[in-house]
């Protein structure tokens, strides 16, 4: 297809406009073996709770695309509408044209306004990442209840409260508790499906938006797959559903005033090519 239909390139995956056949008027996506993480020691480490793509997995973006496909198919039998339509092939779906969650600049002639273009919802199981980066009084890989909380996409991702969310008028009250309550019921049945790998999620984040010509409902949209999730195997909860095996897994480090947490028994997006084929 086309470059110039090209409507978004991601960190993992590309957004074309569908401009003639059966599908026309439709999206495309396809998944790419782009990978997000960090450099360490001179080396990528691949780790979808980061920002920055720094490599290619070979093969990933066709196993993306069967998770996402796996995914929306078990949402739309349980009742859970999304902007998904069919996949095409290997590493290509199509989807219905959604709008994200946004909001223009109030005052676009103000020098440093910019408009909120998306919002990510990210729900967590248990403390890591830059939940515990954040608030290092927790113990690593307490149960969070799959707390949901709301980051403005970007170059950089920026934690937003739900009551600046409301305030700036970005989401009504209402709009804000339909999400959280959408996120935590996908959660729930991302969460299952998982262990019934007998693996654990750790933590996620989905994108929300209303379909272009649907009736204005919030639906979730993008993607469900191994880069919006974190897994891990070996999980052992106690009674209050937070990891026993924290203090042999999670390895935290602060230095220079800058904290640090990874997780031994995370599993790589490589790794889980191999682990959980559907």
């Amino acid at each position: 297809m086309a470059e110039k239909n090209l409507v978004y390139r991601g960190k993992s995956k590309d957004v074309f406009q569908i401009p003639e056949g059966p599908y026309a008027g439709k999206y495309r996506l396809v998944f790419t073996d782009r990978a997000t993480g960090y450099i360490e020691n001179g080396k990528a480490v691949f780790d979808p709770g980061y920002d920055i793509v720094v490599g290619d997995i070979p093969g990933k973006g066709a196993i993306n695309c069967r998770f996402a496909t796996h995914f929306f198919k078990v949402l739309k039998e349980k009742g859970i509408p999304s902007h998904y339509i069919d996949t095409i092939n290997e590493n290509e779906m199509i989807v219905e044209p959604a709008i994200p969650l946004s909001m223009p600049a109030e005052v676009p002639e103000i020098s440093g306004s910019a408009p909120l273009l998306n919002l990510e919802f990210t729900w967590r199981n248990n403390a890591t990442g830059s939940f515990w980066r954040r608030y290092p009084f927790v113990k690593p890989c307490k149960n969070l209840h799959r707390l949901v909380e709301a980051w403005t996409k970007g170059d950089i991702d920026t934690l937003i409260s739900m009551e600046a969310l409301e305030a700036t008028g970005a989401m009504t009250k209402d709009e804000i508790a339909r999400s959280i309550e959408l996120v935590k019921n996908i959660a729930e049945i991302v969460t299952r499906e998982v262990a019934s790998k007998n693996l654990h999620v750790i933590d996620g984040k989905f994108e929300l938006g209303r379909l272009k010509f649907g009736d204005g409902k919030i639906v979730i949209i993008d993607e469900i797959s191994q880069d919006v999730l974190r897994i891990c195997r070996g999980y052992s909860p106690d009674n209050s559903g937070g990891c026993t095996v924290y203090d042999r897994c999670a390895i935290t480090n602060c230095s220079d005033g800058r904290r640090t947490i990874k997780n031994k028994n995370q599993v790589s997006a490589a790794d889980v090519i191999n682990i959980f084929t559907l």
